[in-house]
């Protein structure tokens, strides 16, 4: 197992997120007093309990999945070289892969850290956003029926890859400009 580079837990956005949040809480206590306040911070320290178990187990499937797939494997299926087919697997795991946002981004994670490429974690999570077979069959057919959630898959469709592919040449575009900043090419 290859030691992973441990990461400082508040970086940039979490200081931006606390610092709405300290914003508005003031905001609050000051417009509507301590105890409108205090009914806010009970509610959410009773949202952060329920969402913690689903987190915990979100990230320990995607840290699992990452030592359970052989990194050549997932290099060779989805990683920067493995072109349009790596995109479509990708995209095809998103689609197929239930579960909310607390599974589905850890699992993203894990292929980045399995040695999958930008693109394909990009086509991973889009497809499992506007193509995820969960939320079609539970909330769109009932809604809007068999015709509209057609349509709207077959629209949708290529969108997972087309953004995988854009991810890809923006990210080697991004590389490219950062190495040759190192190297002095450029001012």
């Amino acid at each position: 197992m290859t030691p992973s580079r441990r990461r400082w837990p508040f970086d940039g956005s979490t200081t931006v997120i606390a610092t709405l949040g300290i914003a508005a809480g003031t905001a609050v206590y000051w417009r509507d007093g301590s105890e409108k306040a205090l009914a806010i911070l009970t509610s959410d320290l009773g949202l952060f309990v329920d969402i913690l178990p689903k987190v915990l187990a979100g990230c320990l499937i995607g840290g699992f999945i990452s030592l359970l797939m052989p990194r050549e494997m997932v290099a060779r299926r989805v990683g920067g070289e493995s072109g349009i087919l790596g995109l479509v697997i990708a995209a095809a795991a998103g689609i197929i892969l239930p579960g909310g946002p607390y599974t589905i981004y850890p699992v993203a994670g894990a292929f980045l850290a399995a040695g999958a490429d930008v693109g394909a974690a990009i086509a991973f999570v889009t497809s499992w956003t506007l193509l995820g077979y969960t939320r079609a069959l539970v909330w769109e057919m009932p809604f809007f029926g068999p015709d509209f959630v057609f349509w709207r898959i077959l629209v949708s469709l290529p969108l997972p890859v087309l953004a995988g592919l854009f991810a890809r040449v923006a990210w080697r575009a991004l590389k490219a400009r950062t190495l040759s900043r190192k190297s002095g090419d450029t001012p």
